[in-house]
């Protein structure tokens, strides 16, 4: 190894090696390593429906966990499902999937899941917010897995349909059997997720950036921007119609070039005029305050400030905790404006 070529090759093929263990595609993994285990799917909503119908046409052995007489027990049971109360899926399960909300987690994992653990078992997750705040503290002795798939259970459904996936993210918290990554991949490649890619991750990565992206850009920082920027042109003297069209409808448009082909795709297919003016006063508006007000919200993410104050919230407010905010921002203009024109645009829409 005293040849200097040589050596930088065994580092380049030993980083592209390391970088290539952290995405696993279809011809990486194996389902017979898990085709014996009973996967039980805890929850039927938007990703319980589609994980567990996914996994199941793949020929997994996979069961459903539901309230009886739960509104989506009659759901469960047309999709061909066998379904079976919480409690009684989690006994019979080797591997307990859990995809009830995240504030029920705790509850239904200390009344009917915890009980009835078994040693070897596994828990898994779709987000890592009850593991990385320590919401529900589970035994040593079983496995601790998360599969995230990047995309709302409708989406992830049609497309395993037609025969491709969305990519998820996969990560192992606690591995006591040592098969806890032949688990969550076999779990990931069971929903078609492996097909497009799954990528690894950790419960705390996950659920940190998961939290800081919905509250500074995909749903916090988008809704005020938009917002503050309809606010600007009503005080201004615009027509509310005029504001709505250029600060709220228009961006869908944005938003879709931009998944198609990035940012600069996006000011690729936008006027020059737009694409000037976008590049040389955007920076103006998403400045270095912002940035900083950013790294704030960021901290209380990290430090469990954030996690610590929704979860006393939602237990001394439940569902109050957002309904003061919910009901400010049905009385804002952009809102009854926007009823308005949506059916003008899109009659049966409400």
């Amino acid at each position: 190894l005293n040849n200097k070529k040589t050596k930088f090759l065994l580092i380049t093929i030993y980083t592209m090696v390391l970088i290539r263990l952290d995405v696993w595609y279809d011809k990486d993994v194996s389902l017979e390593k898990i085709k014996k285990e009973v996967i039980a799917v805890i929850g039927y909503g938007i990703q319980g429906h589609a994980q567990a119908s996914n996994m199941k046409d793949s020929g997994l052995n996979v069961i459903v966990g539901l309230r009886k007489n739960g509104a989506s027990w009659d759901k469960a049971v047309k999709d061909g499902h066998e379904v079976y109360e919480v409690a009684e899926a989690a006994k019979k399960a080797d591997i307990i999937h859990i995809l009830v909300p995240d504030m029920t987690t705790k509850k239904v994992y200390e009344n009917d899941i915890k009980p009835h653990l078994k040693e070897g078992d596994a828990i898994g997750f779709s987000h890592g917010i009850a593991i990385t705040y320590n919401w529900i503290h589970p035994p040593e002795w079983i496995d601790i897995v998360m599969v995230a798939p990047k995309a709302p259970g409708k989406r992830l459904r049609e497309v395993y349909l037609e025969d491709f996936g969305v990519p998820a993210i996969v990560a192992v918290e606690h591995d006591y059997t040592k098969r806890a990554w032949d688990r969550v991949l076999g779990m990931a490649k069971a929903i078609g997720s492996t097909r497009a890619g799954a990528i690894k991750t950790t419960f705390k990565e996950e659920t940190e950036t998961d939290l800081f992206g919905e509250q500074v850009d995909l749903c916090g920082g988008a809704d005020r921007l938009v917002r503050t920027a309809f606010e600007v042109l009503v005080e201004s003297g615009y027509k509310p119609e005029i504001a709505y069209f250029e600060c709220l409808h228009e961006l869908k448009l944005i938003v879709d070039l931009i998944q198609d082909g990035g940012i600069s795709g996006m000011y690729n297919n936008v006027s020059e005029t737009a694409r000037y003016g976008g590049l040389t006063r955007g920076g103006r508006i998403i400045n270095k305050e912002v940035k900083e007000n950013m790294k704030s919200v960021l901290k209380e993410v990290q430090n469990g400030e954030f996690a610590s104050e929704w979860l006393n919230s939602y237990e001394t407010k439940g569902k109050k905790s957002f309904e003061e905010h919910m009901n400010v921002l049905s009385e804002h203009p952009i809102e009854k404006i926007g009823k308005k024109l949506r059916s003008m645009m899109w009659p049966d829409k409400k």
